[in-house]
């Protein structure tokens, strides 16, 4: 009668401490992909920061009468406002030439995961405006 008492309770005598092992084993894996899925969600938070703030020193620096200093400017600024501590090491390069203004803006994400640093960057190109009579 005692030999079958293991079968009534679901489980076999050698199996006693399995699901802590088991857990021991999983939780750690399963925090990683959590931390993955963060950092990576992040990035593409930064992303859209580092591309919004290149559109709006493209904005700035193609009026008429503006300067490659107006678009490094609003970048910065756009970069203050939402990158917050985001975007780490945030680099801003406007270069306005006779026919077309180009705003780079490259930065480093926070990282979540350790040892894992990702880059991104936000572009933007676009004529300089200009007047015309008719």
């Amino acid at each position: 009668m005692a030999s079958g008492h293991w079968l009534r309770r679901g489980r076999r005598p050698g199996d006693r401490g399995a699901a802590t092992t088991e857990l021991v084993l999983v939780v750690p894996l399963l925090m990683f992909l959590l931390l993955c899925i963060v950092q990576f969600a992040l990035a593409l938070h930064a992303q859209h920061i580092a591309q919004t703030a290149a559109s709006r020193a493209l904005a700035a620096a193609r009026a008429q009468d503006a300067t490659s200093g107006a678009g490094n400017e609003r970048a910065s600024a756009t970069l203050r406002l939402l990158g917050g501590r985001l975007l780490q090491h945030p680099t801003v390069h406007v270069s306005r030439g006779g026919e077309d203004v180009e705003a780079h803006v490259e930065g480093e994400v926070v990282a979540v995961v350790p040892g894992l640093h990702l880059r991104v960057a936000g572009h933007a190109a676009g004529p300089v405006e200009r007047w015309t009579v008719r």
